[in-house]
Parts: C-alpha cells; sequence; structure tokens
C-alpha cells in the first residue's frame, strides 16, 4: 500500500519488487508537466537511469530533499513533443549555470546544441549530480545576470564587437609573442610548449578572418534586420543569399577554435605550471586562461542567442 497526497508516492511502504513497476505505471499516468513526488530512504538515483533507458529523456528529475535519512525526488513528465534543453539553451536563460557546465568540462558554446544527458553521457559524468547542481546555480545572492537573451539582436551583435572582438584584437598579438617566446627559452625541456606555440598561431589566423566577416558582412545584415530592414536592402549587405550560410561557417569556426583550445589545455595539465616557470611562462599560462574564458562566452552569445534568433528573425519577415 502506499501513501498518496499531492500525487506523492512513499516507496518505503511498497514490497521491493513491487517499488519501480509502482513507480513507472504510476509516471505512466502523468500528463506533460504534472509531477510525481517520491519518498524514499535511500537515493533512488538507479531509477533515474532505468526511467531515462525505458522512457527516454521525457522528464526532469528534482531532489527536494537529499539524506542522509530521507530521500524526496519530483518527477515532471515535460509536454508531449518537449526535449531536454540543451546546454546553449540553458546557459542562454541564466549565464550563471554556465559555471556548473565548466566545472564537469561540458562544453555549453561550441558544443552546446547537447542536452545534459547527452552530454553527460559523452564524458561519462553522474547526470543527476550535475542537474541538482544546475537547479541550485543562481539561487543565491549573487548578482544578476547581463539580459543577453532579451537584448535586441542588434545591440548584442555591438556589444560582441566592442566588448569580444575588442578584447580578442587587444590581447591575441600579445598571446602569440608570449607564446613564442615561452617556446624559444623553454621548448628543449618542455617539448610542449612549441605545439601549444603552434596552435596559437592557428587560432589567430582562424580569428582575424573571422572577426573580419561577422563586423563586415553578418552583423550589418543582422543589425538591418533587427531594425526591419527590406529584403532589398539586405539582400545588398548579405551576398551569401542567406544568414544561414555565414552562420554556418562562423559555427564551424568557433568548434576549430574550441578544439585548439582544448588541445592547449591537455598539453599544458590544464595550465598547470611546472617548477622551472619563470615569470614570462606564468604570465603565458594566465593569458591562456583568461582567453579561453572570454572566448567560451563570446562563442555562446554568437551560438546560443544571436545566431538562432537571426534565423527567427529571417523567418518572420520572410527571407
Amino acid at each position: 500500500m502506499s501513501t498518496i497526497q499531492e500525487n506523492t508516492l512513499d516507496v518505503t511502504l511498497l514490497e521491493p519488487r513491487q517499488k519501480h513497476p509502482t513507480i513507472f505505471s504510476r509516471f505512466d499516468e502523468l500528463s506533460g508537466g504534472e509531477s510525481l513526488t517520491i519518498f524514499n530512504d535511500h537515493d533512488p538515483k538507479p531509477l533515474y537511469y532505468q526511467l531515462l533507458g525505458e522512457r527516454g529523456d521525457v522528464f526532469n528529475w528534482e531532489y527536494l530533499e537529499k539524506g542522509p535519512e530521507s530521500w524526496r525526488v519530483r518527477i515532471t513528465r515535460r509536454g508531449s513533443g518537449a526535449q531536454g534543453e540543451t546546454l546553449g539553451q540553458i546557459a542562454a536563460k541564466d549565464i550563471r549555470k554556465a559555471q556548473v557546465f565548466k566545472k564537469y568540462g561540458l562544453d555549453f558554446c561550441c558544443g552546446g546544441k547537447k542536452t545534459v544527458v547527452e552530454a553527460c553521457a559523452e564524458k561519462g559524468i553522474d547526470v543527476t549530480r550535475v542537474e541538482q547542481e544546475l537547479q541550485q546555480a543562481g539561487k543565491g545572492a549573487d548578482a544578476r545576470p547581463l539580459p543577453y537573451n532579451e537584448w535586441d539582436p542588434g545591440f548584442l551583435a555591438d556589444y560582441i564587437v566592442n566588448t569580444h572582438h575588442r578584447y580578442i584584437r587587444k590581447n591575441l598579438p600579445d598571446l602569440v609573442a608570449y607564446a613564442y617566446k615561452v617556446a624559444q627559452v623553454h621548448g628543449t625541456s618542455h617539448p610542449e610548449l612549441p605545439a601549444v606555440y603552434e596552435l596559437v598561431e592557428h587560432i589567430n589566423a582562424e580569428l582575424s578572418a573571422h572577426l573580419e566577416i561577422e563586423e563586415r558582412i553578418l552583423f550589418p545584415y543582422i543589425k538591418a534586420l533587427a531594425t526591419g530592414g527590406s529584403k532589398a536592402n539586405t539582400e545588398e549587405l548579405l551576398i551569401f543569399g542567406s544568414a544561414g550560410n555565414p552562420i554556418g561557417r562562423m559555427e564551424i569556426e568557433h568548434e576549430t577554435v574550441g578544439r585548439d583550445l582544448e588541445a592547449i589545455r591537455e598539453l599544458t595539465a590544464n595550465y598547470a605550471l611546472p617548477e622551472d616557470a619563470c615569470a614570462s611562462y606564468s604570465l603565458l599560462f594566465r593569458m591562456l586562461a583568461e582567453f579561453e574564458e572570454d572566448l567560451h562566452l563570446h562563442v555562446h552569445l554568437e551560438n546560443n542567442i544571436l545566431f538562432p534568433r537571426t534565423l527567427e528573425l529571417e523567418e518572420q519577415l520572410g527571407f
């Protein structure tokens, strides 16, 4: 027998062989948006994986109480046709949650089109732990994040240029110079450094052309769209025919630079300094870490907010 209050199931009152079948039966009775709260005397995490395996990624799992003597979990069925939000969509709604993705090495910018379940499975990470931390992120007294996803696309494009493009142009030449200097001085004893320099050079070459295309072609087109420009006027700005073409190229280049930075992090063991590191060596690693941090936000703003909004605008305007 079970105790049911406001669609709550006390699993401790069930025989072991009845527990999962009863929960599954109760879950199957839920309509989209409805929830079932289960009470148990131990962590029901195995149920999460069984439910995911047999019903698919069609529910949200939220710990209301987590031990040590009792556990309560709210299981909510998503609406029909609703899929799990992607990492990029989650970060777009609240950038503070990106810190959880960074903690677990989950790519929310270049690889932001995966769901939390898919990304965690790919890396062998406990998805229930990640989801629990995502639920807690942003509940503290942190400063309110900038509402990027509420900004006009034209304003966001200008913000990206004035903030992130300017940062790249100011810091990337110094990054190349220090990568070369450190490789020349320490490359013999640390053979990974010449490879780091080559990757930094590749990033420099990739981003130089990348910024030009955005500033001269794609972003002016986005700003014209945002002001309701006519199809004739916008066609003069965009020589690719549709924003989907340059956006696809920009996203591929984002992935390329992202892979280069990931390779640098692997080569340097997450920017771990050796005992013989000099001041320039230390500065290089600090600059690399800061550059990577800035680029993650930069790419997130484009891939997960600006580009989808642009494609939506084209569709709305019948382009």
